[in-house]
């Protein structure tokens, strides 16, 4: 019962703060869209973090963790990669053409359609698969943990987690409803302190259970490498060309993520809050990949559903009281995804859709209308998807599903990356070619897959980027600009402060090859 009430006061607490961080704040299309432009480097930081720690990772990466080691933590640790382009390449562009949304960027250098490709491709993306994993993985973990005192709900387990699916979604949205970027990111600083307070608790009681931290390389010294054969179905080294191109899509063009740098004060608190949240996934790879390898040390192969690692763990080895605050926890990984995800879907469609196509210079009121209004419409689509998800993981539960919905992102993800990194990496990018290029990425994903069905997915990614990349560089490698003439810096200690994350991620990979 505690537990229940411990849960209870984080949802208020939750709603009162986004309330009162929106108050009497939404009159502004720049205020909702981007907190006034006035963001602080600890805000970046924090809420960008925040927003990119799911609950999928929770359970989906603890899982794969179980299955396969800390080879799992190099989609989180890899992240530094595309911080780092972000911080130096890629913010400081979008911060000099004072853009609202990346969307507008790649209208100025690509073009109306170019952009209108690009911004209906991550509506898409964001109003189904993204929405829908992230509320999918958040009931599944509630019922995972509470199944018994949820069956007040329904007694069909399915059904149960369907409602949940619904109840998260329109909690999630009724607050970024109100409020706008400003309660989105007074929320996430508050659901990341829970989170890794979460986070660490389970981290403490998967050691505790294991023997210790020795242990650790003792019974699991097979899970404790960072790249695997070439041959691992999975995640074999190689896959980490890919993700060097997917982390540039998620962490400089997604306007989820790339909002927070956008509402910066200056280029200095954008670079800055961009590098300390480089530092802080070292924290999240700790706290979300080890508890996998150590409960794959204390059980071995025992669960059937690598998914179940975070239930068990919170199941069998957090008291009552304390399970309610590692409840909250994942809640909190949820719902700092779904606001993010709900604003960008509002700016998206308001700034680049609305505000172009439909209703020619409109007043702030109705452009932060048709904002609230998309978040509506993109709730009923992300909660279609994530009871279609649920279905798809009933049918197959001893996959690892993280890497299923991975899979489904790049479809959209590999275009997308074409699409923003031609303007800034080709010296006079040609709109035909490029807008070819991003549309070619589609068929040539499916073609590669059906030529090459046993391709890792992540390996086939890169082929499809490096590609198309050619195609819209008409294949001239003097036609990409040098990567000194695009690094820019707002001062040395930021400069320093980079060099020191970029040096070490390369020690890492060398000590844990």
């Amino acid at each position: 019962m505690i537990d229940f009430i411990i849960v209870l006061c984080y949802f208020v607490l939750i709603l009162i703060i986004a309330i009162k961080g929106g108050k009497n704040k939404t009159v502004d299309a720049d205020v909702y869209f981007l907190s006034s432009r006035n963001l602080r480097w600890p805000s970046i930081a924090i809420s960008t973090i925040a927003t990119n720690v799911q609950g999928y990772q929770f359970l989906g990466m603890m899982g794969s963790a179980y299955l396969y080691g800390l080879a799992q933590a190099n989609l989180e640790i890899n992240a530094i990669q595309g911080l780092l382009i972000a911080a130096f390449i890629f913010v400081p562009i979008f911060l000099k053409h004072r853009i609202m949304t990346v969307t507008e960027f790649i209208t100025m250098h690509l073009g109306k359609g170019a952009g209108l490709f690009y911004s209906v491709a991550n509506i898409s993306l964001f109003s189904t698969i993204t929405l829908g994993a992230a509320l999918f993985w958040g009931a599944y973990a509630a019922d995972q943990v509470f199944g018994e005192q949820l069956a007040v709900l329904h007694q069909d387990r399915m059904t149960r987690i369907a409602l949940l699916i619904i109840i998260l979604g329109i909690f999630s949205a009724i607050y970024t409803y109100l409020g706008g970027l400003n309660a989105v990111v007074k929320t996430d600083i508050i659901q990341f302190i829970i989170i890794l307070f979460g986070g660490l608790f389970i981290l403490m009681v998967s050691i505790h259970a294991l023997g210790g931290w020795n242990e650790l390389y003792i019974q699991t010294s097979n899970r404790m490498h960072l790249h695997l054969p070439l041959d691992h179905p999975t995640l074999p080294w190689t896959h980490l060309f890919g993700l060097f191109f997917l982390n540039i899509n998620y962490w400089c063009a997604n306007q989820t993520i790339i909002q927070r740098s956008l509402a910066a004060k200056n280029l200095k608190e954008a670079q800055k809050g961009l590098l300390v949240g480089g530092a802080l996934k070292y924290l999240m790879a700790l706290i979300i990949v080890i508890p996998g390898i150590a409960l794959y040390g204390t059980l071995g192969e025992g669960l059937s559903d690598p998914d179940m690692s975070f239930p068990f763990l919170v199941n069998h080895y957090v008291p009552n009281g304390l399970r309610g605050i590692i409840l909250c926890g994942l809640f909190a990984s949820l719902m700092s995804t779904v606001d993010s995800t709900f604003h960008s879907i509002a700016t998206l469609w308001s700034v680049d859709i609305y505000s172009k196509y439909i209703k020619k210079e409109p007043s702030d009121h109705q452009k932060i209308r048709a904002g609230r209004q998309a978040i509506v419409f993109s709730l009923m689509t992300s909660i279609i998807m994530g009871i279609i998800l649920l279905y798809l993981k009933f049918e197959n539960p001893s996959a690892a599903f993280t890497h299923t919905l991975n899979n489904l992102r790049y479809y959209i993800n590999c275009g997308t990356t074409i699409m923003i990194c031609a303007p800034v990496l080709l010296l006079i990018p040609v709109k035909k070619k490029v807008l070819f290029a991003f549309l070619f990425t589609l068929p040539l994903n499916l073609l590669l897959q059906y030529l090459l069905p046993n391709m890792n997915y992540f390996v086939r990614a890169f082929w499809v980027i490096f590609i198309s990349l050619l195609i819209a560089s008409e294949g001239k490698i003097s036609n990409f600009s040098s990567i000194k003439r695009l690094f820019q810096s707002s001062s040395n200690s930021i400069s320093r402060l980079g060099w020191t994350l970029l040096a070490s991620l390369i020690l890492i990979h060398f000590l844990f090859h």
